[in-house]
């Protein structure tokens, strides 16, 4: 979820569920739970998986959180904008590693350069059986 400027209007569109197509996604990867190194904005024309993207943007920071980018949540919402998206889905989370299974690393295997997050439920931000653990 970003944070700062422009993180109310994300985060009010994200709130009020589902309500038709096309439909923007929203989300957040990192080496870790802590930094946001990835965002990726999907806009999908329909619920039909076999539909084409209409678009899809990626950025990628080496050192800072992208979720604290201004500039980020304003192209994101430039895009809702664009698209007349009739919903928003971003998860509340950075949701996984920033790496890509088949081009960064084997399909099959976890990621070598983020073993934070081996084993993890990525939508609950824990490991499975832990009760230490966020």
């Amino acid at each position: 979820m970003f944070r700062g400027l422009y993180s109310d209007r994300l985060a009010k569109l994200a709130s009020r569920g589902h309500h038709g197509h096309p439909v923007v996604t929203i989300a957040f990867y990192g080496p870790d739970d802590t930094r946001a190194s990835k965002l990726v904005v999907s806009v999908l024309p329909s619920a039909n998986e076999e539909d084409e993207l209409l678009d899809q943007k990626k950025w990628f920071s080496d050192t800072g959180d992208l979720r604290d980018d201004g500039k980020l949540a304003r192209e994101t919402l430039a895009l809702i904008a664009k698209y007349d998206a009739k919903s928003v889905a971003m998860p509340p989370t950075i949701i996984g590693c920033p790496h890509e299974e088949g081009p960064d690393y084997p399909v099959g295997e976890v990621c070598p350069q983020c073993p934070f997050w081996v084993g993890r439920d990525r939508f609950a931000a824990r490991v499975p059986g832990r009760a230490d653990d966020r």
